[in-house]
């Protein structure tokens, strides 16, 4: 099944950074707007970055420009580097076509926890 697959969460301590990946061989990748979204224990996913196949990203505003997130097309990867971490960055993240009408079904996500 063609989806993208999410990694690089951990367990860290607020203040931390972390960088997120996304693989997504086989999914047109290098054409489409890319977008990492989180989901939080009890809430909705919610959008958090997207960035257009020439790489131009737009952020969430509750992000206040703690996180970038970039693009590889060469290695159909993208990329979301989360800076000063908060306990309320604690969530589960996804990434996905931004488009809804050509979204593939989502993957397991990564899980971040901010935690001391």
């Amino acid at each position: 099944q063609v989806q993208f697959v999410e990694s690089g969460g951990g367990l860290v301590q607020p203040g931390d950074s972390l960088r997120l990946s996304c693989a997504a061989s086989g999914t047109q990748f290098r054409f489409v707007t890319v977008a990492w979204y989180r989901q939080a224990p009890g809430k909705q996913r919610v959008l958090v970055a997207s960035i257009t196949p020439d790489g131009s990203p737009d952020y969430s505003d509750y992000l206040k420009g703690r996180f970038t997130i970039s693009r590889d097309n060469a290695k159909e990867t993208a990329y979301l580097q989360m800076n000063s971490l908060k306990p309320e960055d604690t969530a589960v993240y996804y990434c996905n076509r931004e488009n809804e009408r050509i979204r593939l079904p989502w993957g397991q996500g990564t899980q971040v926890t901010v935690s001391s």
